[in-house]
């Protein structure tokens, strides 16, 4: 299927899938460049006279667009012209430099890049990006409005990149890399959540780059949230993980951490088995995964195959083995 046929838009519903491997490569040239377009908007796009190889892969997240894109090198240019002709222009682009250097420019700021560090480019403004060999990219495109800057803000927070080895990027390149991974995997509910709560670390990055405090402020307790969501993450096989285990990893109060989630309608406890539930749940409809349900229960920290059972069907309404029959049966 040519690019023609595709034109992904940051509100689908599906996610589309660009890549060279199949084509002839007198046609890969063309390919490239439009898909390219195509999926960040109308750009002067220079590629190599011969490209080898080139995959985009877009997915939705709530109201946002992840895309991954791994490529050779290129050369992308959005001039006003360019901005005055298309319908693109209410769209951000937060992008993580996964592999490779780039350098960008946008408004009257120029950066250079290298692996781990994430940066901002509005799609309203021209803008130059330039990737001088094999890369890739881990994208979110998210409506201009959601992120509520003005102007003047959003001048002062694009072109101003977040290095890895910095406290928010150390917090933030493992975050966004997670959420595009897992784009179209998630439930609706789910996905909504992960872009909610990206979008408010957004914040905490403009307050940073504005120069406003966040310690202590709602953008400051959203950061100290996702970065212990994700230590749960990590930490799911493990049957003592525990709200006082997280208090202590986190140097922070019990109290402080259940004030923390009060607002993600679970307590701490209920979070924790929520997440064990959905990997538990993926895991089980995947013909290729042999274990038994038991095992794949302890594997994700359940310590009872009972309480698991009783857990499982109590949020989803059937026991795990009726899950599973159900899945291999569809498919």
């Amino acid at each position: 299927m040519s690019p023609e046929d595709r034109e992904p838009d940051p509100e689908q519903h599906s996610g589309s899938l660009y890549t060279t491997d199949s084509l002839p490569a007198h046609r890969r040239r063309g390919y490239w460049r439009e898909a390219l377009s195509r999926t960040f908007g109308a750009v002067h796009m220079t590629v190599p006279n011969e490209v080898y190889s080139g995959r985009i892969q877009t997915l939705p997240l709530g109201r946002l667009q992840a895309v991954t894109v791994d490529g050779d090198c290129l050369s992308a240019l959005r001039t006003r012209r360019l901005v005055a002709q298309g319908n693109e222009d209410d769209y951000v682009v937060v992008k993580l430099l996964d592999r490779g250097v780039a350098r960008l420019e946008q408004d009257g700021r120029e950066a250079d890049l290298g692996p781990g560090d994430i940066f901002i480019y509005d799609m309203a403004r021209p803008v130059r990006l330039t990737l001088p060999q094999s890369f890739r990219t881990k994208s979110l495109v998210l409506p201009r409005s959601v992120l509520g800057l003005s102007e003047s803000e959003m001048a002062h927070v694009t072109a101003s990149p977040v290095s890895h080895d910095t406290p928010l990027g150390g917090l933030l390149s493992p975050f966004l890399a997670g959420l595009v991974d897992g784009a179209g995997t998630y439930p609706p509910r789910t996905s909504e959540l992960m872009a909610r709560n990206f979008v408010e670390l957004l914040g905490v990055l403009a307050d940073e780059k504005l120069g406003r405090p966040s310690a202590d402020t709602p953008g400051g307790n959203r950061a100290m949230l996702l970065r212990i969501q994700g230590y749960i993450d990590r930490h799911l096989a493990n049957p003592d993980l525990t709200p006082q285990a997280i208090a202590q990893a986190h140097h922070i109060s019990l109290r402080y951490l259940h004030k923390l989630f009060e607002g993600e309608d679970a307590t701490v406890g209920r979070w924790i088995q929520r997440r064990r539930l959905e990997k538990c749940r993926r895991d089980l409809a995947r013909r290729a995964n042999i274990s038994t349900i038991s095992a794949v229960a302890h594997q994700w920290g359940f310590t009872s195959a009972a309480h698991f059972s009783r857990v499982f069907r109590a949020t989803y309404g059937m026991t795990p083995r009726e899950w599973r029959e159900t899945q291999f049966v569809d498919r």
